[in-house]
């Protein structure tokens, strides 16, 4: 499989793609600077829940850097200083939040170390993240492509693919493990506006894999799935709640009810980690909601009138009962997602 590497940490830096630049052009970022990482995940340079996760776990080793060495008191200040300014880049992946929560906890575990040992010790588990979710994009692949047919039709939405995690992704994860065991599949890809990730990424990621894609805008949803036999919709999410109600980006909630109308499961995939347990249903997810000139000044030209009032979320929650199943690393739930979910949760912290 063709793949960039997402997120690396390289020289004692992160190193990664700018996302923005795509299909335009393949440029990669190097952050040296805590300030420069938390940019990269406030403008979408580096995005998709998993990433975020990894890229807040190396975030926290980088902000800790030029402290390892220094006094316990100073080094643990300054990472606790480190995780809430991390925390203020992006409020609806729990992934960002989880690793960040692991990162701590893992602190808490290393008692009297030296500090240098204690930051050489931190980067370990940055990279125990980071392989952990190569290895849960592969499960959720594998147990998510015995839902796909031979040939296979799917829509999607934004970017759940590589791009958006270490491994080969989630939602197109699937669709990779499908190709692996010789299936063949046929992906439409919704544009999701206003910042086209699924036509900026989605389709440049297809197309670098030789998996067949035809990009399509948000609002063609509806005639492909009553036009052209679509097997099923698979997302990603960026959270969900203990029920199963899933945060996606936005245009997600109307594609599930879309494919319900038309009789097409509705697939989520995610590790168990965008799973916030914490929240009993979907209406406790923080929303983000995103600068106006995305939707005013498109890519920098002006495409509306500069003064128009703008409601911009960049995430919305799809209902339990619109998702037909949740493909995680330990399977395939289904509802009553409260039973299933803590189910999938046995045995873990």
């Amino acid at each position: 499989m063709s793949q960039v590497k997402t997120i690396e940490w390289k020289d004692g830096a992160i190193v990664l793609p700018d996302q923005t630049l795509l299909p335009e052009r393949l440029e990669m970022l190097r952050c040296e600077k805590i300030q420069q990482i938390w940019e990269a995940i406030k403008m979408l340079r580096v995005r998709g829940a998993p990433a975020l996760g990894v890229a807040a776990a190396y975030a926290v080793v980088l902000g800790l850097k030029e402290f390892a060495g220094s006094a316990r008191e100073e080094f643990d200040r300054q990472m606790n200083q480190v995780c809430d300014y991390i925390a203020t880049s992006r409020p609806t992946a729990v992934n960002l939040f989880w690793a960040l929560e692991r990162m701590k906890r893992f602190r808490q575990t290393l008692a009297e170390q030296p500090t240098q040992l204690v930051w050489e010790a931190l980067l370990e588990e940055a990279r125990r993240i980071h392989q952990e979710d190569e290895q849960t994009c592969q499960a959720i692949g594998d147990h998510g492509q015995t839902l796909l047919p031979n040939p296979a039709t799917v829509i999607t939405h934004c970017n759940a693919g590589a791009l958006a995690t270490a491994g080969i992704g989630t939602a197109l994860g699937v669709i990779y493990a499908a190709q692996q065991v010789g299936k063949k599949v046929r992906v439409y890809s919704d544009e999701t506006r206003p910042l086209l990730q699924g036509a900026r990424l989605t389709a440049w990621e297809l197309i670098q894999n030789g998996v067949e894609v035809i990009t399509i805008c948000d609002n063609m949803a509806a005639v492909v799935l009553k036009t052209k036999s679509v097997d099923c919709v698979i997302v990603g999410a960026d959270r969900i709640a203990a029920n199963g109600d899933t945060a996606n980006k936005i245009g997600t909630y109307g594609l599930s009810i879309l494919a319900k109308h038309h009789g097409a499961p509705f697939y989520v995939a995610a590790p168990l980690s965008t799973i916030d347990r914490s929240l009993s249903n979907g209406a406790q997810i923080p929303i983000e909601e995103r600068d106006p000139d995305e939707i005013r000044r498109g890519f920098g030209r002006l495409t509306a009138p500069p003064n128009v009032q703008v409601f911009n979320p960049a995430f919305d929650v799809t209902p339990a009962e619109n998702v037909s199943a949740i493909i995680t690393e330990k399977g395939i739930l289904r509802a009553p997602y409260e039973r299933s979910i803590a189910e999938a949760f046995k045995g873990r912290e």
